[in-house]
């Protein structure tokens, strides 16, 4: 999918993002979870027995324009493992894309596989772990050598004004690439400011982003429950807009 950039602020380097990607799809710097990843892949799950399965790092996608950047744990096993999208083929990205189209960041309310139509407009989506863990639990070895790949992508990402940490876990790494100190507590609906970067004026050590939001993750395990339901999921997606000066909706 080719994505329609935003018209304002600066211009995304869209080359420079492709080779990230295809970078983050080559990796193969943790064994855990390339042994994990590509045994998924070949065991599969009975559903989709006729499948291919993606099986490497999963790139981030979205609008390189974006304002907004949502950042979640890592691919499910069977969604993005599977598609080599994003938040793809599960129920997680059944209720995000759902949102996301509700508050005016999507084309379509659903997200299938690439090549199905959707675009996403002053939003972008990635992961703080590129590659499906066991029992979606990264160790902390694996978190960290994945940093990189999320600290040059939000420096590429250049309109870039707020994050959404879809859980915890991506609240941590955002606020220790951010160098948010004393780090606000984590509940949903919650906002970090990102400190300027000490001497850089008013850049920061997150690209451009300035706030981080925090939200619940749209796991089974939270919307099933009604830990987050679809109004406050629309809730910190509208305040993520207002952060970034993005009309109404």
């Amino acid at each position: 999918m080719s994505p329609t950039p935003s018209t304002c602020g600066e211009v995304p380097s869209v080359a420079a993002l492709q080779l990230l990607n295809d970078e983050v799809a080559a990796c193969r710097r943790c064994d855990r979870l390339v042994a994990w990843r590509e045994q998924t892949a070949a065991d599969k799950r009975a559903a989709f027995a006729g499948e291919d399965y993606w099986g490497r790092g999963v790139p981030g996608f979205g609008d390189p324009g974006a304002a907004i950047v949502l950042v979640g744990l890592a691919p499910a096993a069977h969604g993005a493992n599977r598609t080599g999208r994003m938040f793809t083929g599960d129920r997680s990205g059944d209720f995000l894309y759902a949102a996301l189209h509700r508050c005016g960041l999507a084309n379509q309310p659903t997200s299938e596989r690439v090549g199905d139509g959707l675009e996403l407009r002053d939003a972008y989506i990635t992961a703080a772990v590129r590659c499906a863990p066991p029992a979606n639990k990264p160790t902390p070895v694996e978190r960290d050598a994945c940093r990189p790949f999320l600290q040059r992508e939000l420096a590429l990402l250049v309109n870039a004004r707020v994050a959404i940490a879809l859980g915890a876990f991506a609240y941590g790494v955002l606020c220790t690439l951010g160098g948010v100190r004393p780090r606000p507590r984590f509940g949903h609906g919650a906002v970090a400011d990102v400190p300027a970067a000490s001497g850089a004026g008013t850049s920061r050590a997150l690209g451009g982003i300035a706030h981080i939001v925090c939200s619940f993750h749209p796991s089974q395990q939270n919307t099933f429950t009604g830990r987050l339901t679809a109004d406050m999921a629309d809730a910190a997606l509208r305040e993520a807009r207002r952060l970034a000066d993005l009309p109404p909706v």
